[in-house]
């Protein structure tokens, strides 16, 4: 598969950017794979970026087609972090002669990056590209946790094509279907409908008002920290932060707020894709919400270059146990604490078959507010959520 050819690549004078190889910015430091590049080259990338120039099926937001190379202007003057890691930009997919084709080429794009074990970092478009970015990982047949950053509640009961307002629903009831868990972070009651909040009580599903999401954003992190893909929409973020998107409102998560949580998800070494969408120039002013992606982009990537791999697997020496006896449940609440992190998972009952066949499913991040809660006798809502969907 040559994915090479659904590119085009980035014009340097498009973005106003002018190389200097003694600078420390992002864009000097950024590598572009040869004209008919293959997955060795690919291979040797810890990200890739690339824009999809598709936005036919935005919902009160068309435009957002031109935003990759915007977040570019901005993105490629900023400065290195700490610690170095190697990034790649792709380019962009140019919208096929139907959507579909956009589609096909997202897939592809993203199954590929998968599979060499780079993570891609899509800059859209509209929010609808979640459902080819799932399509890619299930190519690869990966099970996964999707996490989405967004006002709204994207699942529309539609009979028709996919578009940004009910790609849930597409992902949702796809037979066969490779999705774990969902999560949504950041909802606002006024904007989502109560029949879709039960939905997702039904399948055992999260979803955090803005609100409680505010209130502790630390919180946040243990849904991130579980999460394969993060889908992250621009209309989550108050209006004066970011008044580029069709779909903005007053409320909404600050700037340094939505820096946070991206950068949590950059800390997880479980997240293997991150997508920002719904950035619109036609509605930006002086370049503001472009900017403000950009930053995004930035605290995603120092998030990667700090990544710790402390997963309690096979080798728990370096993990704390716990062990809570709740009157609840027939067995004990079993928890791990990191001791190079101090991050906290609880282990998951589960037969031998099971762990074979979901062994990245069955230790399930949480807080030391969960430990508390079971030393308390009370059954953490995301150990309880996650053993229904392996029962």
């Amino acid at each position: 598969m040559e994915i090479s050819l659904y590119f085009e690549h980035v014009d340097l004078q498009q973005i106003d950017f002018i190389p200097d190889e003694k600078s420390d910015r992002i864009g000097d430091r950024i590598v572009y794979p040869s004209p008919d590049y293959d997955s060795e080259e690919l291979k040797m990338l810890d990200v890739a970026i690339f824009g999809v120039k598709e936005d036919r099926n935005a919902q009160n937001n068309e435009g957002t087609a031109a935003a990759p190379d915007q977040i570019r202007k901005y993105l490629y003057q900023l400065k290195t972090g700490k610690k170095e890691i190697l990034i790649g930009d792709l380019g962009n997919i140019p919208a096929g002669s139907a959507v579909s084709d956009t589609y096909f080429a997202v897939k592809n794009t993203i199954a590929q990056l998968l599979e060499v074990g780079t993570i891609p970092i899509v800059l859209g478009g509209s929010q609808d590209l979640t459902f080819p970015v799932y399509l890619g990982f299930e190519s690869v047949e990966r099970i996964i946790n999707l996490v989405t950053v967004d006002a709204r509640i994207d699942h529309a009961q539609k009979n028709q094509a996919v578009d940004a307002d009910n790609y849930l629903s597409k992902i949702f009831y796809r037979k066969p279907n490779y999705l774990f868990n969902f999560s949504n972070i950041g909802y606002q009651t006024y904007f989502t409908s109560q029949e879709d909040l039960k939905l997702l009580d039904r399948l055992y599903f999260d979803a955090t008002r803005l609100g409680e999401a505010r209130e502790n954003l630390e919180d946040t992190e243990p849904a991130m920290r579980n999460a394969d893909f993060l889908s992250f929409d621009v209309s989550s973020i108050r209006q004066p932060d970011a008044p580029g998107c069709g779909n903005a409102s007053p409320n909404g998560f600050y700037g340094e707020e939505a820096c946070q949580l991206v950068r949590y998800a950059g800390l997880s070494s479980k997240l293997s894709c991150m997508g920002i969408f719904e950035a619109n120039p036609i509605f930006d002013q002086r370049g503001q919400t472009a900017h403000l992606v950009a930053q995004l982009v930035w605290y995603f990537l120092d998030g990667v270059s700090n990544r710790i791999v402390d997963y309690p697997g096979d080798d728990k020496s370096k993990f704390i146990k716990y062990i809570v006896n709740t009157s609840s449940q027939e067995s004990d609440l079993i928890f791990y604490k990191s001791k190079t992190t101090d991050r906290w998972w609880m282990g998951l009952p589960v037969s031998r078959e099971k762990q074979e066949e979901l062994s990245r499913h069955i230790m399930v991040p949480c807080s030391y507010k969960d430990y508390l809660s079971a030393c308390d006798n009370e059954i953490p809502d995301r150990w309880w959520k996650a053993y229904q969907k392996l029962m």
